[in-house]
């Protein structure tokens, strides 16, 4: 699923350049309180779409799969001319001024996206703590006994891919208002590799760890220029990638969770 929210973020992010207003004059020029809920719902929709095949498979094989849809919607956005407007994509895409405020300002922007982020934690802290994500939690670990059990496996991860599909497409919306416009460039496969990244680093298996591993991701872009050349950016990320793979699978937040562990029992043999 953590593949799907990236080309999951595209979609929606083409839908408001397309539906609503942008520069080049091609979009339908809807108002944006129509144009937002119609591209969250067809990003929602494509992420159902995009799981009726990845929930066919397990494990690596569901990466690779969600790998190849974003790859052929990349390459599908940058041949057609006709509805993505193919290289160029679209620019000049504002977003609305509502309560008097411009929201691509830096600070009504930042605490948009700060108050959408905690929402979106909060909501998936409550799905994880519910029935319905227990259940999803015990899907991961077991399916064969949860559909023994008489749980609808395939119907919950369709379910799971949905929602990630609407987390994605908020995410979609703010990264077009922030930059202004959306290309080819915005969901090709480096994009969509960084995604990864992000989430495993931080932990699967934390709400916390994509925002963990972001940050991580973030700091380290933004300051490993002061230690390597910026064209060994991958690598180093490469590296710090199988670091915590092999070292940590659970990424920092298992990690962090060994440590505290440890301290006590430490701290217990020096008394």
């Amino acid at each position: 699923m953590t593949e799907d929210r990236h080309h999951g973020a595209g979609k929606p992010a083409y839908m408001v350049a397309i539906f609503g207003h942008n520069s080049l004059g091609i979009g339908l020029d809807w108002p944006w309180w129509i144009a937002l809920p119609v591209a969250t719902a067809i990003a929602v929709l494509l992420a159902i779409g995009t799981s009726l095949l990845a929930i066919r498979t397990e494990g690596i094989y569901t990466i690779m799969i969600t790998l190849a849809i974003g790859v052929a919607l990349y390459l599908f956005a940058l041949q057609n001319y006709a509805v993505f407007n193919g290289h160029s994509g679209f620019a000049g895409i504002a977003p609305p001024r509502l309560f008097g405020i411009y929201w691509r300002d830096p600070v009504p922007f930042y605490y948009l996206s700060l108050a959408v982020a905690v929402l979106c934690y909060a909501g998936t802290l409550y799905v994880a703590q519910a029935p319905f994500g227990l259940s999803l939690q015990a899907i991961r670990d077991n399916p064969r006994r949860m559909a023994a059990l008489g749980f609808n496996v395939k119907a919950h991860r369709v379910v799971a891919y949905a929602a990630a599909g609407f987390i994605a497409a908020l995410g979609g919306i703010l990264l077009v208002w922030f930059d202004g416009r959306i290309s080819p460039g915005t969901i090709a496969l480096d994009r969509l590799i960084d995604i990864l990244v992000i989430a495993v680093v931080g932990g699967l298996g934390h709400p916390a760890g994509p925002f963990l591993g972001a940050l991580f991701f973030v700091l380290l872009d933004n300051f490993a220029i002061d230690l390597v050349n910026a064209e060994r950016f991958n690598t180093v990320i490469g590296l710090t990638f199988l670091a915590i793979v092999l070292f940590s699978p659970d990424g920092l937040l298992g990690l962090w969770e060994k440590l505290r562990r440890a301290l006590p029992i430490s701290g217990g043999q020096a008394l």
